[in-house]
């Protein structure tokens, strides 16, 4: 049974029901699980091959409305939501840096119905002291999966970002911003046999031929099922540089936060093809 059925089923007998009764917009408490699993797919940092870490402090913002209405059971599915990513990080191998929280904010930009996550790697002070951590790799800012249907960053107010991020912590999310400058460099480092990879939801698949088709279809080289995805939607170019061509797919490709139909690939970027998230990879060795 897969993480978010159980997360589902766990809620409909808590407080004999209450929250099947105060849900009631389109807001839902799984649609909200959902988000804190991209979330954590979208901020995932490889330290090396045994260890990728993923964000463990997350901030659900809601309109007004529901916020009044869910407010009094915060604490509790807060600690529901918080268990349902540990679950999901122990089936996807993630770790975290600090205890797992999860706090219910109110937005009044939000209509009702509407949601935002924001998140953030937050080290203990334990974990520090116990284990220094290893430097991160370069990578791209951690643009924080926004809930239900894609909104902007959020509005002033927000609370104020650390001077720095925990030792290996991702730059981005809404702690940590990315510094002017710092971008992975285009192509690797001369010398040695260049590895291409791509990682959806925390699967890598690994690319060993020149080209690589995403698509819905049995015969993309890479199935991805979901509803907005093309038969063969794109198609993936290795090289000096990488390259991503749209196949004439229905809703088109979005590569790190631009409409295209073409573009170049960088170690990190991210592509959106429907409402599935490809973060393409490449490493010399």
């Amino acid at each position: 049974m897969g993480v978010l059925k159980k997360f589902e089923q766990r809620l409909e007998g808590l407080v004999n029901g209450t929250f099947a009764k105060v849900f009631k917009s389109e807001v839902q408490p799984v649609e909200i699980a959902g988000a804190l699993q991209r979330e954590c797919d979208n901020n995932a940092t490889i330290w090396n091959r045994d260890r990728t870490v993923v964000p463990n402090d997350f901030i659900v913002e809601l309109s007004a409305p529901d916020y009044e209405r869910l407010s009094p059971y915060s604490g509790q599915l807060g600690d529901e939501l918080a268990g349902m990513v540990r679950d999901y990080a122990k089936q996807q191998r993630y770790t975290f840096m600090g205890p797992i929280k999860v706090n219910l904010e109110k937005a009044e930009d939000l209509d009702t119905g509407l949601y935002r996550v924001r998140s953030r790697t937050l080290a203990s002070s334990s974990s520090q002291q116990a284990s220094p951590a290893p430097a991160a790799p370069p990578g791209r800012p951690g643009h924080g999966a926004p809930g239900g249907h894609g909104y902007p960053p959020a509005p002033a107010g927000v609370p104020p970002m650390p001077s720095a991020p925990p030792p290996g912590a991702r730059p981005g999310g809404y702690g940590y911003p990315q510094p002017a400058g710092q971008r992975p460099p285009a192509t690797p480092p001369s010398g040695g046999r260049t590895r291409y990879w791509i990682e959806i939801n925390g699967t890598r698949h690994q690319i060993s031929r020149p080209t690589l088709v995403l698509g819905r279809s049995t015969d993309a080289d890479v199935r991805i099922d979901d509803p907005g995805v093309s038969r063969r939607h794109c198609e993936i170019r290795t090289g000096t540089p990488s390259t991503i061509q749209d196949l004439g797919s229905t809703n088109g490709i979005v590569v790190d936060g631009q409409h295209t139909t073409r573009a170049t690939l960088r170690d990190g970027s991210r592509i959106v093809v429907g409402s599935t998230t490809v973060i393409y990879r490449q490493a010399e060795g």
